[in-house]
């Protein structure tokens, strides 16, 4: 008994062993096994997901897993992006109430941006069609032929509006994008890909039809031969020869398949999951690419980042800095012709100096104030210092340390260049389903109505931007009789202020008045000095900064009505604005123009500006600068 009792521990702790080692084996061939069918699941590509099953019996669910379980990767791999995208896109401040109301598709929209950039507020919006979904000529009688033209006119009209809210969504990204549209590459892949999806989405119901076991058997051996060709080429030109006899066959197998009475429900589900992932995916691109796009055109570039820094150390690396200053009666002269330039690119002020003075009939009457910040006076005064501009003189100043006598300097040099807005807003041009128009407004910076206080001798002077270019001598400009008025300036009449009161607030304004623009302005200093506008915008700016956190918007508001019933209206030969952001400015009309005005976010120094639109800025380009040839500059 106690040898027996002694035995019967050990053989348990003996059998114990064996399982446990047993376990570990069957453990150690799993794990490995799981591994690889999930990095074989993980790593195809989201055009089409590997669907191989056992049985015919539980495909159906299998495959809503296997797509459930995708489309839940892909939307987890795109959450880090996605919050970097909308961490740095602006928030912006949305249209009121009953223009929230006006439409489901327009959702969020963004009313205005701020200082050079577009609003990218999420919105749900109805995809734009794809091609194949357009109603195909008829070939029917006449009066099928006049139903076909109304639906192709009701898309037509759908698709614009479509574009109109990626306008108010993305800005100028829309159209830059339309414009640089490429054709589709590897067509045929994506045709595989679709017609993949497609098969697979009624597999799971052919295959529980006893009568259509043929058609099963089609079917599944489509299907993998669709997956083992997709899973090794990626290109059309990878595509083996017989390809098209194959894609042919599986045309024959789908169409056979839609005549069979299978479950509406499951493939409904099939192709909504489908659905589903590739707008989710289609949205999450435009957004990012929107987001890029917007990072481009905000962000200096490298060539000119590199062309300040070297004019900085060649600038305190020479004797400039120790140089007695001009003297300054020219610059003070109110005899003399006076630009004022805001500006902190050098290339930009450069071109608008150059245009000026290469179309003057006296340029020894001109007179040039480029006024900039701390960070690039130095480069600015020497790049002027070494480049002459026939007899114009140019001072550069440094804005944010002038001593001037006004009371609240600080509070209006807080933003020392023009500022730009896009802005929607409820157009009146027509029905539409989505009657929303966009527009890019440039208005005075805070630092711009210090003007009469930077200039105190001076009676008159003209404000250029730094984006525009003169084609015509301004002389003329000097002869205005503006009746009294304070600020000659382009007038964009497609805007009313009336359509801009949803952001103006209860101030009392004219509705009918036109939206006046920045780039080329004549500024009666006398005049401003007597009415005090500065005080005047500064009182705007605070009123509306209670209103609004956004210190841009309360600078559009109080811009707009400091000037009001002051503005004389320049005609539209003198100023061509929307060269920035217009695709389709007619040629006779720019050479007529007397001032190309940039405005909007594709700037011609930028690799993303309108190219048909650059040769005429470039074109007074200094290319002969050393320093242009070693930071690469090639705009």
């Amino acid at each position: 008994m106690k040898g027996g009792g002694g035995s019967y521990p050990g053989k348990r702790r003996w059998r114990c062993l064996v399982i446990g080692v047993l376990f570990l084996v069957v453990l150690s061939m799993l794990v490995p096994l799981v591994f690889l069918l999930g990095l074989y699941n993980g790593f195809h590509s989201y055009g089409y997901i590997s669907d191989r099953r056992s049985s015919n019996s539980d495909s159906g669910s299998n495959g809503a897993r296997v797509d459930r379980t995708h489309l839940t990767n892909h939307k987890m791999e795109h959450s880090n992006i996605k919050e970097i995208i909308d961490h740095f896109a602006p928030t912006l401040p949305n249209l009121e109430g009953a223009l929230r109301n006006l439409t489901n598709e327009a959702g969020n929209i963004s009313s205005m941006t701020g200082v050079k950039h577009d609003g990218q507020q999420q919105q749900k919006g109805n995809p734009l069609p794809p091609h194949s979904l357009l109603p195909p000529p008829s070939v029917g009688n006449e009066n099928d032929k006049a139903g076909t033209t109304e639906v192709t006119e009701s898309t037509k009209n759908e698709v614009k509006d479509i574009e109109k809210l990626c306008e108010l969504r993305f800005g100028s990204y829309c159209k830059w994008r339309e414009e640089h549209r490429e054709d589709m590459k590897d067509s045929i892949v994506k045709k595989l890909k679709d017609r993949l999806f497609v098969a697979r989405a009624y597999f799971p119901s052919i295959a529980k039809l006893p009568a259509q076991n043929k058609l099963s058997q089609e079917l599944k051996k489509n299907i993998q031969e669709f997956e083992h060709i997709l899973s090794e080429s990626t290109r059309d030109i990878d595509l083996p020869s017989q390809i098209e006899n194959k894609l042919q066959r599986m045309e024959v197998a789908i169409a056979e398949a839609r005549t069979c009475p299978v479950e509406c429900h499951n493939v409904h589900k099939k192709l909504s999951q489908i659905l589903d992932m590739t707008e989710d995916e289609a949205n999450f691109y435009t957004r990012q690419s929107a987001f890029l796009h917007q990072l481009a055109v905000q962000t200096m570039p490298k060539s000119l980042h590199c062309l300040s820094m070297k004019l900085t150390v060649e600038y305190f690396n020479s004797s400039l800095h120790d140089m007695a200053p001009p003297p300054p009666e020219r610059f003070s002269d109110p005899m003399m012709h006076h630009y004022v330039i805001f500006s902190n690119n050098i290339l930009a002020s450069s071109v608008v100096i150059n245009s000026t003075v290469t179309h003057a009939r006296d340029s020894g009457s001109l007179v040039f104030h480029v006024l900039t910040d701390e960070q690039n006076y130095f480069p600015m005064k020497l790049w002027f210092f070494k480049h002459s501009y026939r007899e114009a003189a140019i001072q550069v100043l440094d804005i944010e340390h002038l001593d001037l006598d006004y009371h609240d300097k600080k509070a209006l040099l807080s933003m020392s260049l023009p500022v730009e807005f896009h802005v929607s807003f409820l157009g009146v041009d027509g029905p539409s389903a989505t009657p929303l128009k966009t527009e890019y407004l440039s208005v005075f910076s805070h630092a711009q109505y210090l003007l009469p206080y930077i200039f105190k001798n001076l009676k008159k002077v003209v404000i250029l931007d730094d984006d525009v270019v003169v084609q015509r001598d301004l002389s003329d400009l000097w002869n205005l009789n503006m009746g009294g008025k304070v600020n000659g300036a382009l007038q964009l009449c497609s805007v009313r202020l009336g359509q801009l009161s949803s952001y103006l607030g209860e101030s009392s304004f004219d509705k009918n008045s036109c939206v006046w623009m920045s780039g080329l302005n004549v500024i009666d200093l006398a005049r401003w000095r007597e009415l005090d506008l500065t005080e005047t915008y500064r009182k705007l700016g605070q009123q509306f900064s209670k209103l609004s956190k956004s210190i841009e918007a309360s600078a559009l508001r109080a811009s707009l009505l400091t000037f009001q019933d002051q503005i004389y209206a320049l005609g539209n030969v003198w100023a061509l604005s929307g060269m920035g952001h217009d695709y389709g400015l007619d040629v006779k009309v720019i050479k007529n123009a007397a001032v190309l005005h940039y405005n909007g976010r594709m700037k011609p120094w930028l690799e993303l500006g309108i190219p048909r639109y650059k040769r005429y800025w470039k074109s007074f380009l200094n290319r002969n600068d050393r320093f242009l040839a070693e930071c690469n500059v090639n705009p």
